[in-house]
């Protein structure tokens, strides 16, 4: 659009108006909390890596710059108030327990999102739901009260949000109560992979890589803790394909947990993938080179994977602690598949909980929008960088190119 691009009036006008400096945004949400106490773990170096790449680097759009500050402002002052409570409360919250939670993990794409939502649907299981994360000051309210003045205020942003980006429900359709990921938890802390998943960041991808989790998933604990209350503790059922990249860290902070892994054919993760980030980004940034986007997100899943590979090959004694799922055999029989790895967690599955899993099953097109996409990207571009998944997919038993045949699955011994 013309007057809109880099370096343009409106472009400048939009980085007067609403400036990315880690010091202004902190003493923001100090004025406007009344408090001045961050917590652990340090909100800084995170905060000046991740505004100075996306001020840097992202290119964003007039409407991306206004909508990360806010979610900057935002993000900062709620985690100012959560540190406050959280101190007045910290006996209470050191008695909470968080038992065998369950983390669901894996390649974007690859039916972790409909796992999560089979297995939130347990009524004995408890998920973190998007407005408890959006408002988790007032997260102990009853979620299921039917005029909870936040979960309508959640969903009066989801709507937004798909005026603004309405291709959001074809590719990850989101609303007030579903379940939402961890790494909206960890964007708390700012050193989380949300905003790989919004913006081009290369510099605080890089920062990112090479940080420390094992703080990232500490303040995760309290956060759980501080949702769950008193009481009897639930199983939780956590999700993030993001968890891939800090295992340690998880199993060092939650060593009882036990790991769900999704896995896919890597050419059908990877379209997905690929059309996921370009609306996601459109919502922020300017487009950029579709090649260049197809070409990075292959090398960022392949290092993904070589890294939870990795970490399964160097750590034999926790075998036990992965379930492996694969897409078809989720899509096609979700029941047996949650069956699997109720017995492998030892958790019982009722039936309300089992009547509960197949009304979801049965509605799970009650979104609008077509949940598989056509013309995902440069095809050839994606076909040609599989290669990197060629340990994955021998592994796993997938093609390790296009048009071959799926190979056994290895087994676990």
């Amino acid at each position: 659009m013309a007057g809109m691009g880099p370096g343009s009036v409106t472009d400048k006008a939009s980085r007067r108006l609403w400036p990315l400096a880690a010091e202004a945004l902190l003493a923001r949400a100090r004025r406007r909390t009344g408090r001045s106490d961050f917590g652990e773990p340090p909100v800084e170096p995170a905060l000046t890596v991740l505004t100075r790449s996306l001020d840097q680097e992202a290119d964003l759009h007039p409407l991306g710059r206004l909508l990360i500050r806010k979610r900057l402002e935002e993000l900062l002052a709620t985690r100012l108030r959560l540190v406050d409570a959280w101190k007045r409360q910290e006996r209470q919250l050191l008695a909470t327990r968080i038992e065998r939670p369950l983390f669901i993990t894996g390649l974007p794409r690859s039916g972790s999102t409909f796992l999560h939502e089979l297995l939130a649907a347990d009524p004995g299981n408890r998920a973190p739901r998007v407005w408890e994360l959006m408002f988790p000051l007032a997260a102990r309210a009853d979620i299921h009260r039917p005029h909870n003045p936040l979960i309508r205020r959640t969903a009066a942003r989801l709507w937004w949000i798909r005026r603004l980006a309405p291709d959001a429900d074809a590719v990850h359709p989101l609303r007030a109560c579903s379940p939402q990921e961890c790494e909206t938890i960890h964007s708390y802390t700012f050193q989380s992979e949300e905003f790989l998943s919004t913006c081009w960041v290369p510099g605080y991808e890089a920062w990112l890589r090479a940080a420390d989790f094992a703080p990232v998933y500490a303040w995760q604990r309290k956060f759980l803790q501080y949702l769950q209350g008193p009481g009897p503790a639930p199983r939780w059922v956590l999700k993030s394909p993001d968890h891939v990249n800090s295992l340690g860290a998880l199993l060092a902070v939650f060593p009882d947990a036990v790991i769900v892994q999704t896995h896919r054919e890597p050419l059908d993760v990877l379209a997905s993938s690929l059309r996921l980030i370009e609306v996601v980004h459109g919502l922020f940034a300017r487009p950029g080179g579709r090649e260049t986007r197809a070409r990075r997100e292959a090398r960022v899943l392949a290092e993904a994977v070589e890294r939870l590979l990795l970490f399964r090959e160097t750590h034999p004694e926790l075998t036990n602690r992965f379930i492996d799922v694969r897409y078809p055999e989720l899509v096609n029989g979700p029941l047996a598949t949650i069956g699997r790895i109720y017995e492998h967690w030892g958790a019982p599955l009722t039936g309300p909980a089992a009547e509960a899993m197949c009304l979801l099953v049965s509605r799970r097109s009650r979104y609008p929008g077509t949940r598989l996409i056509t013309n995902p990207g440069p095809e050839e571009v994606l076909a040609a960088e599989i290669h990197r998944f060629s340990r994955y997919a021998a592994r796993f038993g997938f093609p390790a190119r296009p048009g071959e045949a799926s190979p056994p699955l290895r087994s676990e011994s």
